[in-house]
């Protein structure tokens, strides 16, 4: 196997421990790819799924393996998440070579500083409400469970992959107004820390593009998007997408 080689590579919402997380593709990306620095931006472990009847299988903790495996070669740091804060005791700390972080400073190849948080801190129902968070969660896995069994008739049809909870996002004003607002909030906490750029996961939602002059990355997910942000060699940002690359 021929590996793309970057600079960086951030991955977030792997969501291992519930039973949407696409651990079998993740691993394959991972083997696929060499990078100098691996960032694993929150949600990497879902404790709110394991709490609510979900488990670590075989390809889970496969993944786990294999990023220790990885981090003999590769600078990995995992930055904490809301849905893996059962970490929070423990940060920081190190797990093998991992190094466990609340959150951290990026420097990209041209010089310019980012800073790299999962965003659930922006999130005012994860900070604020978390029984509405934890209400979301649920909501969210019950769309995901729909749409298993909606894109299986689909694909029967000959039908392309359809993301219900994407639709949702895209449709329902409240939830546009939301995004919207978590990624200039985060913006412009990143602008009043001398920030260049800031680099973030939390709402399953691949994007780059600027704010307010910051450049705001988002790396998306691997429960749906399987999606991660990469940074060549030279220096330049990216999204690739594990589905477009088979």
């Amino acid at each position: 196997m021929i590996k793309k080689k970057y600079r960086t590579v951030v991955i977030s919402d792997t969501h291992l421990g519930s039973r949407y997380s696409k651990a079998k593709e993740l691993c394959k990306f991972i083997k696929s790819i060499e990078c100098d620095t691996l960032i694993l931006n929150g949600d990497i472990i879902d404790g709110w799924s394991l709490q609510r009847g979900g488990k670590l299988s075989y390809d889970h903790i496969n993944c786990i393996r294999l990023l220790l495996k990885k981090s003999k070669k590769t600078n990995i740091f995992w930055v904490k998440g809301n849905h893996d804060e059962f970490l929070l005791d423990f940060v920081p700390f190190k797990i093998g070579k991992i190094e466990l972080v609340k959150e951290l400073t990026h420097y990209g190849w041209n010089g310019k500083k980012y800073l790299v948080t999962h965003g659930d801190v922006f999130d005012v129902f994860v900070s604020k409400m978390k029984w509405l968070a934890l209400l979301g969660s649920i909501g969210y896995d019950l769309a995901l469970w729909v749409n298993k069994w909606y894109n299986k008739w689909r694909e029967f049809r000959g039908l392309d992959y359809f993301s219900l909870s994407k639709r949702i996002k895209d449709s329902v004003k409240l939830a546009t107004s939301f995004i919207g607002d978590f990624e200039r909030h985060l913006c412009q906490y990143a602008k009043s820390k001398d920030y260049d750029g800031v680099i973030c996961g939390h709402i399953h939602q691949a994007e780059i593009k600027k704010i307010e002059k910051i450049h705001y990355m988002n790396s998306g997910d691997w429960v749906e998007s399987l999606t991660a942000l990469v940074e060549s060699k030279c220096g330049k940002w990216e999204i690739i997408s594990y589905k477009n690359s088979k």
